[in-house]
């Protein structure tokens, strides 16, 4: 077992105060979520280029409310981190696990997005935790690591006993922060903030109606089954080649990202540059008449 305090440097500590001291605590699991992203995205590289012997397969990140025991769960099955790893990107929280990643694999990355500051959006958790674990255990053949912090700068880190690959962030939700514990207001946020994120979201579980078998009776009821419940689209329209896309293609898209507006829109333009810089998106224009309540904030990222 290991004790210690947190090292967070002095030259950093200003950086770290002006990113979490929001009176909007919610951002909280937008940067867990996008931790649980990046875990997944740098797995998936290593893979495509043989440093990691893994089998990638299907990896999503799944959310979990537990309201009798007051805790969120969000669980990824991403690269994990041995013990020492866990030492110096969490509790050096100065330091930039994302950035030195990058830096390593900088010739065999094509994909800026994969950087982070994964120690600062981390501990944003304790905005509205009053004690975080994290379960972790790498794809490397190594021990799993079990971390523990109350929010002071001393912390706990263990041998884990999770068998499978990735990170599980457990956050002990505070009495101030209970609303972060109904479902409703969590699946509020992931539609908010993570939307379009590139790796499935699985926030509980839903019914999905069967088609009934050929020759069926006509009374016959369609059975249904249990599936995970993916609240993201990973894989929206922008990100798609234009040649690829018809017109009702577009206007579906349309449809999903503004349920509340019924009309369909005029057109349409999907950009698409890649010089001098990289630009991918879609431009709607909707129908709009003079007494027409605009709204400007409608911009999906």
């Amino acid at each position: 077992m290991m004790k210690g305090n947190i090292n967070v440097s002095v030259e950093n500590i200003f950086p770290l105060i002006k990113k979490f001291l929001y009176s909007d605590h919610e951002i909280f699991l937008r940067e867990l979520i996008s931790n649980a992203t990046d875990a997944t995205l740098k797995l998936k590289h290593l893979s495509n280029i043989g440093e990691a012997k893994v089998d990638y397969g299907n990896p999503q990140i799944e959310v979990k409310v537990d309201k009798k025991n007051k805790k969120l769960h969000i669980i990824d099955q991403g690269l994990g981190m041995t013990a020492e790893e866990v030492e110096k990107y969490i509790n050096e929280v100065a330091f930039s696990g994302a950035e030195e990643f990058l830096d390593k694999y900088k010739d065999k990355v094509d994909d800026a997005g994969i950087i982070g500051h994964f120690g600062l959006g981390f501990y944003s958790a304790f905005m509205v935790a009053d004690k975080v674990e994290i379960k972790t255990k790498s794809y490397l053949d190594e021990d799993a690591a079990h971390w523990t912090c109350d929010g002071s700068p001393e912390f706990t880190l263990v041998k884990g006993k999770k068998k499978t690959r990735g990170t599980e962030v457990i956050l002990h939700i505070a009495d101030d922060s209970t609303e972060f514990l109904e479902e409703a207001r969590i699946r509020e946020l992931l539609l908010k903030y993570n939307k379009f994120m590139p790796v499935p979201i699985k926030f509980g579980t839903k019914e999905e109606t069967l088609p009934l078998p050929e020759g069926a009776d006509k009374d016959a009821k369609p059975k249904t089954k249990t599936v995970d419940n993916i609240i993201n689209n990973p894989d929206p329209a922008w990100t798609k080649q234009p040649a690829d896309l018809n017109d009702e293609d577009y206007k579906n898209f349309y449809r999903e990202l503004y349920p509340m507006q019924f009309e369909e829109p005029l057109f349409n333009i999907h950009l698409n540059v890649d010089y001098p810089f990289n630009l991918t998106g879609i431009l709607y224009f909707p129908k709009m008449t003079n007494d027409l309540n605009i709204q400007k904030d409608k911009i999906q990222l």
